[in-house]
């Protein structure tokens, strides 16, 4: 799973020293191969591959239709050093990709924008809240999504609609496909509260009933659980009222309307 919510960043003493735009992974230290995917699509044609090199996305770059090329896993640098050279991605986009530290915004570099947000899960087997960092970059007719772990992610019912041309979305573009993607992680941010509650709502019955120091500890940690995402919500609303102030071409308006009702 991702790491915990309370778990020590990453050293930023990896970066000491080295000059500017030297990329380095600043997070969780990972030694597992990353994964590439690609959905291409319009309202006709819908492709899906699992791709075994870096170069395979590149023969999506031009074409009309619209492509979302996934990354999972981030720590294998030269993978993106070659989809920044592909995608003119700016050296300062890419360092930030790599740093997991980062906190969620939103910037404009004219031909795309660049987003980070920060996934979150309910972790059942550990019985805690994880968390890992997602990189979005959205240009004219693509998104690339850049995931910090290699563990899976909230997309699964965005996937399905895909496939089988449910919702709007084969019918609409890139800035659509966006939209999307951050309206699961904001729908799972609230998964996530709910199953928190619960599990308070349980521990709560038993201490009327049986009390002991351990559910009282227990529910003391859940709460300061609850409180972190509260306050993880207030720098994602900040990048949601970006995409209605951002000066672009790429957002339709008809698009920048739906993210009001992301949070």
């Amino acid at each position: 799973m991702p790491h915990h919510v309370k778990r020590t960043q990453g050293k930023r003493s990896q970066k000491a020293g080295l000059p500017p735009g030297v990329l380095v992974h600043i997070g969780r230290q990972r030694i597992e191969k990353s994964k590439i995917s690609v959905i291409d699509y319009d309202e006709s044609q819908f492709t899906e591959q699992d791709l075994s090199t870096v170069e395979a996305c590149f023969l999506f770059k031009d074409k009309p239709t619209v492509t979302w090329i996934n990354i999972e896993g981030i720590h294998q640098t030269d993978i993106l050093e070659k989809i920044g050279s592909c995608y003119n991605l700016h050296p300062l986009v890419m360092e930030d990709i790599l740093n997991t530290e980062q906190r969620p915004k939103i910037e404009n570099y004219q031909d795309y924008l660049y987003i980070v947000l920060r996934m979150l899960y309910y972790d059942d087997a550990a019985n805690a809240v994880s968390s890992e960092q997602i990189s979005l970059v959205v240009g004219k007719n693509y998104v690339i999504s850049f995931q910090e772990g290699i563990e899976g992610d909230v997309f699964g019912h965005l996937r399905e609609r895909l496939r089988n041309e449910k919702g709007r979305v084969r019918r609409q573009g890139a800035d659509y496909l966006v939209y999307s993607l951050i309206d699961a992680i904001v729908d799972n941010y609230f998964s996530v509260l709910e199953k928190l509650g619960e599990k308070i709502e349980v521990l709560e019955e038993k201490v009327v009933t049986n009390p002991t120091a351990e559910t009282l500890h227990q529910i003391h940690y859940l709460k300061r659980e609850m409180i972190y995402l509260r306050k993880a919500v207030w720098p994602l609303r900040e990048v949601i009222s970006g995409f209605e102030r951002v000066d672009t071409t790429l957002i339709m308006d008809s698009t920048r309307i739906l993210f009001q009702g992301c949070l």
